[in-house]
């Protein structure tokens, strides 16, 4: 019975093989240029970014960050209702018209892929600044970011009117 079915091409429901889906081919991550060390001596040479999720009754809404390393202030954001790599360009634009000079600053956010994205590549390479992006599984690379998103949740979006 196997050979006639293997000879007519009639597979059982249960014994087909499904088709693995490939992985899409996307950008590829950048070095980590920081290594943990989040601080700066002068401003516009390391930039923090992120994006955190807060629920509103209308829905979800994303807020992506940046935050200048020396002087602990976000210099960029962006607020949208879905998370998507336009989202991380219109922040990072934000933040570059804020600066004097952002050629050769290092941008440091996680391995999202928003971060990943060719936008965002080529708006770094439009801009002269040099990508960086923090290991796999390594919660402690974006710490400074994280910590204020949950001073962010905890003290101004959480609170009840």
């Amino acid at each position: 019975m196997w050979k006639i079915c293997a000879a007519n091409g009639w597979w059982s429901v249960f014994g087909k093989k499904k088709a693995r889906k490939t992985a899409k081919v996307t950008t590829p991550a950048h070095d980590d240029l920081v290594r943990r060390q989040s601080h700066a001596e002068v401003p516009d040479q390391l930039w923090l970014a992120d994006i955190t999720e807060h629920a509103t009754a209308e829905g979800k809404l994303y807020l992506c960050a940046i935050k200048d390393a020396c002087s602990n202030r976000i210099v960029g954001y962006s607020i949208d209702s879905r998370m998507k790599a336009r989202l991380a360009v219109k922040a990072i634009e934000n933040a570059v018209v804020r600066s004097d000079d952002v050629a050769g600053c290092t941008s440091h956010s996680d391995r999202g892929s928003q971060f990943r994205s060719r936008k965002v590549h080529r708006t770094l390479a439009r801009h002269r600044m040099v990508g960086s992006m923090g290991q796999v599984g390594s919660a402690g690379d974006n710490a400074a970011m994280e910590s204020f998103f949950s001073l962010l949740q905890k003290n101004v979006l959480g609170r009840r009117r």
